[in-house]
């Protein structure tokens, strides 16, 4: 319907205008042209009209109309500034070349609306800048210089030079027709007159005067010399001559503006030819640019060639300190603290009974294998989709454990072809339900996950963990409108054979309640269906924007938001919270932020290089701070934003641009404020850039001597980079369990561990950075040590082998490096996926202190053989762990050897090979009877 009447208007303006023309009639005419003009006006109008409503249902309409106000401004002053600028500039074009003129200045004033329209936020950080205690130490200018009013007089440069570039083309254009038009030199004949040609030329090098002094500024980016910002050169031969270069074509653009010295240059510079405008144009731009090739090109590069490149780490000594502590602030590394790990070489029993909340919250489920357990067991039915597994923590039980959840969200695009249709989609399956969540190091009997939470309805273990509100209907896969609370049931959840079915009772979304909104709606997504579909009521709502990281940009596309929003469980209500970082490529002397890397490593078929992209979204941001934590509400999709870094001066800004749209810290509520987190994405960047800038010497830093990269892992048949991870931790000189997310390092070119850095996540020390080194002089094992320690082990080995060549897959999880004491223990699950399974399950579990590997297949079983491994045989228990005698490594095969011998049994006896399968039993049976047998002859050993 919207299609036909945008058709029908179409040909009745159309129709007025050419009937208008046939018959001589202006004012047909006139009103074909009001009509199509209005046409657009009214549909557009409907797109603009259905945001603002949107944004008045979540009591942003403050921010909405201060945007659009802006840009509206902007382009109106912008385009009659530019149409004035272009008109005045084009004086010189022959009258009879009126129309180019007109052209030029319609052309001139569009562009800059448009131009500026799409700078608005650029705008109201500069008429918002704050102030700032930071200085640069070559210019004197504050950082708030460079982060507010440097990028805007940027701009300001390109938009002037563009302009005057335009009015010169069109003047000469419209001369050059001039003069094939009359056969005579209209330029030669004006020469001695102040007329716009020449004015644009001194316009032009009087704006590229200005360029080069802001170049100047630029200077603070400059990669001319070992690090980014100015160097030796950049200060004492760039910075003068910047300034001399842009005072020269300063004056070069004035001459242009008085005949006498612009003829008397000319005649220098070229004496023995007649005098022409064409030549007097030319001589000046030609000489300038000498001058720019000779200052700017060669004497600097010379410079640096003869004098600073023999000398470099003297002369660049303060230089490279200034962009170490530049940097170092740019990414929030300025307050890091620093520590060295002492590490031992051995450990205890209690050692172990001292750290027993550590080992009850170690991480053995892997996220990518636990996701593919959710998928199979808790998606119950095919229109629902788990997209991540999130890892957090809560308090229940009396307990503070560490934990994973997803959250079960609707995907009819997962119902069969003839069930995707527009009501199903629009109408009916309108929102997910519930979560599913599990301890990080819980299994059944069954490999299985050991649910807190679980099913449809949601089912808790413990009241801290209940959902009383479980529908999503915001969320990551929630992709496209629909309208609730119609005269169409929305379908909530199965119930056995049989659907229970609700209606909407929020405040969520947008009112239907007129005509008008309808029609709005209808043209804005909906289409025709929409707009005469009986089922919405005076009451029902159209959510829009309901994909959280599509709200958010929305909402504030002035912030850059992390990759990975996880959801909560707080108050009975699911939650998401996503955070928000403030960036900027214009902190100056701060070296940008690279997301490609390489890292060097040894494996089995020799040395190998890994290239790695991570966090390219931040690629090239020099300035990076996590300022705020957005928080959703699944069920209502109220949005707010909260600030959570006050002393950053971008954010100060932004509060001052958007006054109610930030809240304070304080006023996000206490049951969400335990479960915000350092973001990984935020520690990745810190810790690349920490990987390099931890060198605080500039001595030390110039030779690269202690230059870090991440640690590596393997994961499936490949080897990655190691992910930053979360874990429960003690502080050292702390008493209780914190949350923490941990990276580990390791030095250039080697594969044991040198360092690894931590975000404090709890509230009393949330935003900590913490580093640690270990010292230069002890070997500590590395993350990729401890695979190549698992690929070494003859049996594991070969076990992991067997698993692979019988139609499995085998998935080794990720490798954690946690920190004990004053030992580092190593734990990494293994995981099998039969062909015959579409989930995989924990197999194995490796752990590793120093030197000392043991696996079993449970994590209090391989830590038991550990402790038992370290201390000679020598029995030990570990409180809080299940009490089983130590292991052996005999003792630890016959186990491996039981239980491959069983799988292969079941495997055999299920493609019908029975004569295998027999065999295979009978390697069962001789196994076991070994392990009794063992099992026998450490009961009747003696006590000492």
């Amino acid at each position: 319907m919207y299609t036909a009447a945008i058709i029908l208007l179409l040909i009745i303006s159309l129709s007025l205008i050419i009937i208008g023309g046939t018959k001589k009639k202006k004012g047909w005419i006139v009103s074909g042209i009001i009509l199509i003009i209005f046409s657009v006006l009214f549909f557009w109008f409907m797109g603009f009209w259905g945001e603002k409503l949107w944004f008045g249902s979540l009591n942003y309409t403050g921010r909405f109309w201060k945007v659009w106000i802006t840009k509206t401004l902007l382009f109106a002053v912008l385009f009659v500034i530019g149409g004035l600028i272009t008109y005045l500039l084009t004086g010189g074009i022959p009258r009879e070349r009126r129309l180019l003129r007109y052209i030029a200045v319609l052309f001139g004033a569009l562009v800059s609306g448009f131009w500026w329209y799409s700078e608005w936020e650029i705008w109201l950080k500069f008429s918002n800048r704050v102030t700032t205690d930071v200085v640069d130490p070559v210019l004197g200018m504050q950082t708030g210089f460079y982060l507010f009013t440097y990028p805007l007089l940027k701009i300001a440069y390109r938009y002037l030079l563009f302009l005057a570039i335009v009015a010169a083309a069109t003047c000469i254009l419209g001369n050059i027709q001039a003069e094939v038009d009359t056969g005579r030199s209209v330029i030669n004949t004006r020469i001695k007159a102040f007329n716009s040609l020449f004015i644009n030329f001194g316009i032009i090098l009087i704006i590229l005067a200005i360029g080069k002094y802001l170049d100047r500024f630029g200077l603070m980016y400059s990669r001319f010399g070992y690090v980014t910002g100015p160097g030796w050169t950049d200060v004492h031969i760039r910075l003068p001559l910047l300034t001399t270069v842009s005072y020269l074509t300063a004056i070069a653009g004035i001459v242009f503006f008085i005949p006498g010295i612009r003829n008397g240059i000319h005649f220098f510079l070229w004496p023995r030819k007649k005098e022409s405008a064409v030549n007097a144009i030319v001589s000046i731009p030609v000489a300038v640019a000498v001058i720019w090739f000779v200052l700017l090109g060669i004497i600097p590069v010379l410079i640096q060639w003869l004098k600073v490149e023999p000398n470099e780490i003297t002369l660049e000594h303060p230089y490279i300190k200034n962009n170490i502590r530049f940097t170092r602030i740019g990414f929030h590394l300025d307050e890091v603290e620093e520590r060295e790990f002492q590490v031992t070489d051995s450990i205890s029993q209690q050692m172990f009974i001292e750290n027993k909340n550590l080992f009850s919250n170690i991480r053995l489920w892997d996220y990518r294998a636990l996701d593919d357990v959710f998928k199979q067991f808790q998606e119950i039915r095919l229109y629902y989709e788990f997209h991540d597994v999130d890892i957090d923590r809560y308090r229940f039980d009396s307990l503070y454990r560490e934990v994973m959840i997803s959250a079960r969200e609707i995907q009819p695009s997962n119902l069969p072809a003839g069930s995707q249709t527009f009501v199903n989609k629009r109408f009916q399956y309108t929102h997910g339900f519930g979560a599913v969540m599990t301890p990080v190091n819980k299994f059944t009997p069954q490999g299985l996950p050991d649910f807190l939470i679980e099913d449809i309805p949601p089912v808790s273990k413990y009241p801290a963990l209940q959902i009383t509100r479980p529908e999503i209907y915001y969320g990551e896969l929630s992709g496209r409108y629909v309208i609730v609370n119609s005269k169409q049931k929305e379908f909530d959840y199965p119930s056995g054979s049989n659907n229970v079915y609700t209606h909407y009772q929020g405040d969520g979304g947008v009112r239907l309640s007129n005509l008008w909104r309808k029609i709005i709606y209808g043209w804005k997504f909906g289409g025709t269906r929409l707009l005469l579909s009986g089922y919405p009521t005076k009451d029902s709502r159209i959510m829009i924007h309901r994909k959280i990281t599509e709200r958010v940009e929305t909402l504030a596309p002035f912030l850059f938001y992390d990759q990975d929003p996880y959801v909560i469980v707080a108050g009975g209500k699911l939650y998401w919270i996503i955070d928000a970082y403030t960036t900027s490529k214009y902190f100056p002397y701060s070296e940008p932020y690279i997301s490609t890397g390489k890292i060097s490593y040894s494996h089995n078929t020799g040395a190998q290089n890994l290239y790695t992209l991570e966090s390219s979204n931040l690629q090239g941001k020099n300035y990076l701070r996590n300022a705020v934590k957005v928080v959703i509400d699944a069920y209502s999709g109220k949005t707010d934003f909260y600030i959570f870094d006050k002393n950053d001066p971008l954010i100060k800004t932004y509060d001052k641009m958007f006054p109610g749209l930030l809240k304070q810290k304080a006023q996000m509520p206490e049951d969400i404020k335990v479960h915000t987190r350092y973001p990984a994405d935020m520690l990745l960047v810190q810790g690349l850039i920490y990987a390099k800038y931890h060198m605080t010497d500039p001595d030390v830093f110039y030779n690269q001597e202690d230059l870090w990269v991440q640690s590596t892992e393997n994961y499936y048949d490949k080897v990655q980079p190691v992910e930053p991870y979360y874990i429960m931790w003690e502080l050292p000189g702390s008493y209780s369990m914190e949350f923490v997310l941990i990276l580990p390092f390791s030095p250039k070119g080697k594969q044991v561990m040198i360092g690894w850095i931590a975000g404090m996540c709890d509230d009393g020390d949330y935003g900590r950075f913490l580093a640690y080194q270990f010292p230069k002089d002890k070997r500590i094992v590395g993350t990729q040590q401890v695979e190549t320690k698992i690929d070494q082990d003859p049996y594991l080995s070969e076990q992991l082998t067997l698993w692979d060549q019988r139609g499995s897959k085998v998935i080794r999880g990720n490798v954690l490096a946690i920190p004990m004491d004053k030992t580092l223990l190593y734990v990494e699950p293994i995981f099998l996926r039969s062909v015959t399974s579409a989930f995989p399950e924990l197999r194995l579990v490796v752990v590793m202190q120093d030197d000392n590997l043991s696996y079993a297949t449970s994590f209090d079983q391989a830590l038991q053989n550990l402790l038992a491994e370290s201390n000679q045989g020598t029995e030990i228990v570990s409180s809080g762990l299940p009490e089983t005698p130590s292991g052996t490594n005999n003792t630890r095969k016959l186990i491996l050897q039981a239980n491959s011998a069983f799988e292969n049994y079941l495997d055999f006896m299920q493609k019908k090979q029975f004569d295998k399968a027999a065999d295979a039993l009978k390697e069962l049976q001789q196994s076991l009877e070994q392990l009794a047998q063992n099992n026998n002859s450490v009961n009747e050993e003696p006590n000492p």
